[in-house]
């Protein structure tokens, strides 16, 4: 790839200048921004650069620019630029003259502490989602009177069932452990550490201290307190709450920095965690715990008068409040507040409403899939179904929102009519509640507690949500103009990767648009090498074309081959990439698919770039977000430059490192120059091993005569 330090220029400018970068790094293919304020940068100049394969927004003032293999020039010359002199560089400073600008500048830190929240949150979203199906199962076994209410501890449920109970209670109560944990991580403290401080207030000793404790009235609160060496300890039952943990790893946090600071580092393994523990144990017993349990409380209180006011007008608001705060990441607060609801009153009043913007966002996601059905628009198709199957299986908005809804603005005000229907019908029935924390999907609908209501409701969201989509489209005139022009001369959007929908199954370019399907050339499939195929007699047409030769690409490890739109990151479930295929391994080695050069070996061990025979620029990308571990786990075997034979070991990486710090280990698999080809088509899925042909590459069609 080429570049030029005026494309580096018109990226700076592009996402508000120098000014606007607080940092600035990049991984295998992308630049990765911090910005003081993303609502400057210019996406659409940004996607029109050339160079630039696509701009993706992140949470809180991240933004990513996708480069591809050329990354680390486009970088290099960005850096080098005079007014990047002083950015990216000193961020105290930085931040400070931000903060000088005015409001904006001053509010900044809202950013930090959302991004703090959502961090916090996010890796044990899995285990949440698992633990709230099996209270969706226990929820409707006690609908159908097999069992009695499973939430009411003074129900007399038998050992089997008890059992059942248990396997959703080992999240929830152990919960505050998880947060401390990954707060801890998030600012660079040891999450071990945190995890113990807050396992003193779990321990069963802690909670028996309350049968010695005297009943005492604080803030308005009942609580138990005990004599300790003559200072007053308030006992909680700290399970399930989620304020403590977070604001105890704010407070260690910056105190694991400053004795990493003052503390000769020979003997930081030893003094630091024991200093941080000494410190942070009784801080937190006496003094941060029991003000994370009155903070939540607080909230809780004010969100549960605002609803005991008007159920109505609280069930409307909701909903439509949602779709602003979930791109934001202000929803992670809420969420904590229905989990203390659930352990404080016995039920939670708010996934009642938020379900109905959850299946407006979902409708909205059908309405675009069955539009890209339509217009035969097979990218679409991949992103709006595989959001589609998130959503209402899982509950998970993101996949629709990031994928689908923000790149298409004509969307957003036909899902908020959803929403407020779906609001409008829960307000009416006088609301809805459940007493667990459930991710509002289709399998979670007996979880509460009216499900004729709730069920109309979201049924009524998802209906007004997708038929309003369907009826009015979701591209504005020129995206629609531009996609139309692109389908007819045989691609199915700008830059997309042309995939026919015959049972063949690999299209001609533009210029063979003409040839019938199942007139070229077949390839044949062989183990771990690119292959061609001399192209057979094309059908009669009037159009002076062939089929080009086709290279079968094999699978570099071991998995389950998935498609690319499985892949829970935008920029390569999009194709903004390129084409190609996911793979979920199940060992731990990369290979070489076949004789290559390598172009691009990351010290870091996620991200590989080969050249295969034909000109074929592949991309390897082990995990998502797997640059974070810089390296960790991984044991990279070859370097830039090296030539490799098929079957060559690229890198083995530790699954128990990756699994343990949360990134998903799903690896893209990519042909990097997709639009020098006429197609790029997945050709297998499901179980896989290496060298077994994955990925065909047919080459663009060659004029007869």
């Amino acid at each position: 790839m080429s570049t030029s330090t005026n494309t580096a220029s018109e990226i700076v400018t592009g996402v508000g200048g120098a000014g606007n970068i607080e940092s600035l790094t990049h991984c295998a293919t992308r630049l990765r921004f911090q910005l003081h304020d993303a609502s400057e940068v210019e996406q659409g100049v940004l996607e029109d650069i050339d160079g630039v394969m696509g701009a993706v927004p992140q949470a809180g003032n991240r933004y990513q620019i996708v480069i591809g293999g050329g990354v680390q020039t486009v970088y290099n010359e960005i850096m080098a630029l005079p007014q990047m002199a002083n950015a990216g560089g000193d961020a105290a400073a930085i931040k400070a003259a931000a903060r000088a600008k005015g409001p904006r500048g001053k509010n900044a830190w809202l950013d930090s502490l959302f991004e703090y929240l959502s961090d916090s949150f996010r890796p044990i979203l899995g285990a949440l989602l698992g633990a709230s199906l099996f209270i969706t199962f226990m929820s409707l076994m006690s609908t159908l009177d097999i069992i009695g209410n499973w939430a009411d501890p003074r129900t007399d449920l038998s050992p089997s069932w008890q059992f059942v109970n248990l396997c959703w209670q080992c999240v929830f109560v152990f919960l505050p452990l998880m947060i401390a944990y990954n707060a801890s991580k998030k600012l660079d403290a040891d999450p071990w550490v945190g995890f113990a401080i807050m396992a003193v207030l779990m321990l069963p000793g802690f909670t028996a201290l309350m049968d010695q404790a005297t009943t005492n009235t604080v803030f308005g609160f009942e609580v138990q307190t005990i004599d300790i060496f003559g200072v007053p300890l308030t006992v909680f039952d700290y399970s399930s709450q989620v304020f403590p943990p977070l604001l105890m790893a704010a407070v260690l946090g910056p105190l694991y920095k400053y004795l990493k600071k003052i503390i000769p580092e020979n003997v930081q393994l030893i003094f630091v965690p024991f200093l941080a523990m000494l410190i942070m144990i009784p801080l937190t017993a006496f003094i941060i715990g029991p003000i994370g349990v009155y903070v939540g409380a607080g909230l809780a209180d004010v969100l549960k008068s605002i609803n005991d006011f008007s159920p109505f007008i609280f069930a409307i608001v909701i909903p439509l409040a949602y779709p602003f705060m979930v791109p934001l990441g202000l929803h992670w607060p809420i969420n904590a507040i229905m989990l203390l609801n659930i352990q404080t009153i016995g039920y939670d009043f708010i996934q009642g409403p938020m379900g109905a913007w959850n299946f407006a966002c979902f409708g909205a996601t059908a309405g675009v899939l069955l539009i890209a059905w339509r217009e035969r628009d097979m990218q679409m198709r991949q992103t709006a179904t595989g959001a589609l199957a998130a959503g209402l299986l899982g509950g998970i908005s993101e996949p629709s929102l990031y994928g689908i809804h923000l790149r298409f603005k004509r969307i957003y005000p036909r899902m908020l009519v959803g929403c407020f229907v779906g609001g409008l019908i829960i307000g009416i029935g006088g609301g809805v509640t459940t007493n667990a924390f459930v991710f509002t999907s289709l399998l979670t609908i007996p979880a509460f507690d009216s499900i004729a209501l709730y069920a109309v409701a979201v049924a009524a969201a998802f209906a007004v949500a997708m038929i309003l989509v369907v009826l009015s489209g979701y591209r504005t005139a020129e995206q629609q103009e531009q996609f139309e022009a692109a389908r007819d001369a045989g691609l199915e959007r700008p830059g997309a990767i042309p995939i026919d929908d015959s049972a063949e199954g690999v299209a001609a370019a533009a210029a063979a648009a003409a040839v019938p399907s199942g007139g070229g050339a077949t390839a044949t499939a062989v183990t771990a090498a690119p292959v061609t195929a001399a192209p057979a007699e094309p059908a009669e047409s009037a159009a002076p074309t062939e089929r080009g030769v086709v290279t079968e690409i094999g699978a570099p490890l071991d998995g389950t081959v998935v498609a690319l739109a499985d892949v829970p990151d935008p920029v390569f479930a999009g194709g903004t990439m390129g084409g190609g295929v996911a793979i979920e391994p199940s060992g731990d080695t990369v290979y070489a698919p076949s004789a290559a050069m390598v172009v691009a070996a990351q010290p870091t061990g996620h991200a590989f770039g080969l050249v295969l025979d034909g000109g074929i620029e592949l991309l390897i990308h082990v995990g998502i977000d797997t640059v974070q571990l810089k390296g960790e786990g991984f044991d990279v075997k070859v370097k830039a430059g090296q030539k490799v034979d098929a079957g060559t070991p690229l890198v083995t990486f530790d699954r128990a490192v990756i699994e343990k710090a949360g990134y998903p280990l799903i690896t893209p698999v990519v042909v990097m120059n997709t639009k020098k080809f006429a197609a790029v088509e997945q050709i297998a899925e499901g179980a896989t091993t290496v060298g077994t042909p994955v990925i065909a590459v047919e080459a663009k069609p060659r004029p007869k005569g």
